[in-house]
């Protein structure tokens, strides 16, 4: 980190502090030539993945839309949907995958869902795979009963 003051390329990390809201962290340095003291910010880097949705459009990831979609799910559910959409969006910047498939996006969530609640599970399920009548919803039910038993 260059010096502010004297413009020496090299110092040392006095004191390191995450920033109130957790994005970013806080670090004092000093120069190893002229001795002064400066504060530097580390951010963290994201990636903007794009969503490509079932008609072949292109949107931007939007947390607040997925978590939306959870929410609607796990309403009077024990379930963290803050959390749960945030391994999501981990799992996406790490990846380091610029493209998801709104397809690939569901899944991971129903996956998510399954593994936490049933009935967040099947709330989900029913919007996602937009089940057309009453025997494929049933099918669905018959199936996720089979896998818990």
């Amino acid at each position: 980190m260059k010096c502010p003051a004297c413009g020496y390329f090299d110092s040392k990390v006095i004191d390191s502090r995450p920033v109130s809201d957790g994005s970013s962290i806080r670090r004092r340095r000093e120069c190893l030539e002229c001795q002064k003291r400066f504060t530097t910010f580390e951010v963290i880097e994201t990636v903007q993945i794009v969503v490509l949705k079932k008609g072949g459009s292109k949107e931007l990831f939007d947390r607040n839309k997925l978590l939306s979609g959870v929410m609607k799910a796990c309403q009077k559910r024990p379930v963290n949907a803050e959390a749960l959409v945030a391994e999501i969006e981990a799992e996406l910047q790490n990846s380091l995958t610029l493209e998801v498939s709104s397809r690939q996006l569901g899944e991971m969530v129903m996956r998510k869902l399954k593994e936490r609640d049933d009935v967040a599970y099947v709330r989900f399920a029913s919007v996602y795979r937009e089940f057309k009548d009453l025997d494929t919803f049933l099918a669905e039910l018959r199936e996720l009963k089979n896998e818990t038993n």
